[in-house]
């Protein structure tokens, strides 16, 4: 096997801290302007999305591809901060749906460019065969750091889900 020069891999391990770095300080920028995690601000634009602005956590669970503690310690989250309510399903009184609150709707429409819509923006920009690529190349990244088992969602942030921002 051939040895790769010293100075390859020392540019891999600085375009991974590159992609750590821009994580960071998106959630720092985040907390700092919305006072909110990228995973709060995804529960939020989910929310935003539907048509009467509610969704059951179930169904937000498995939108976000985590599970439904996850979840539920977002919206508990939201909820304190006034963004998002609990209200019992009209037609199943053992169903909660969560609600997004005029104030939720104003945090989505003022929250800074989020780097999660650059990189799905420049994503889809790209030929099939590079998105494949890419794709293959994150995941051999992934299983080197034996992190393929890793429980995660498609939301880019560097932070724990159920963290809560200090704005500084």
């Amino acid at each position: 096997m051939t040895e790769l020069p010293p100075i390859r891999v020392d540019e891999c391990l600085i375009a991974l801290r590159r992609i750590l770095r821009a994580t960071t300080l998106y959630e720092r920028n985040l907390a700092m302007a919305a006072g909110i995690t990228p995973a709060q601000l995804r529960v939020l634009q989910i929310l935003h999305g539907q048509r009467d602005g509610s969704t059951t956590p179930k169904v937000l669970a498995t939108q976000m591809g985590v599970v439904q503690a996850t979840v539920t310690a977002l919206i508990d989250k939201l909820e304190a901060s006034r963004l998002v309510s609990r209200q019992r399903s009209e037609t199943d009184r053992r169903q909660t749906h969560v609600v997004i609150t005029d104030k939720g709707r104003s945090v989505v429409k003022d929250v800074p460019d989020a780097l999660q819509q650059r990189f799905v923006g420049s994503f889809e920009r790209m030929q099939d065969w590079e998105q494949a690529q890419l794709l293959s190349s994150l995941e051999r990244v992934a299983a080197m750091l034996d992190a393929e088992d890793i429980d995660a969602s498609p939301v880019l942030a560097a932070g724990d889900f159920h963290a809560t921002p200090k704005p500084q």
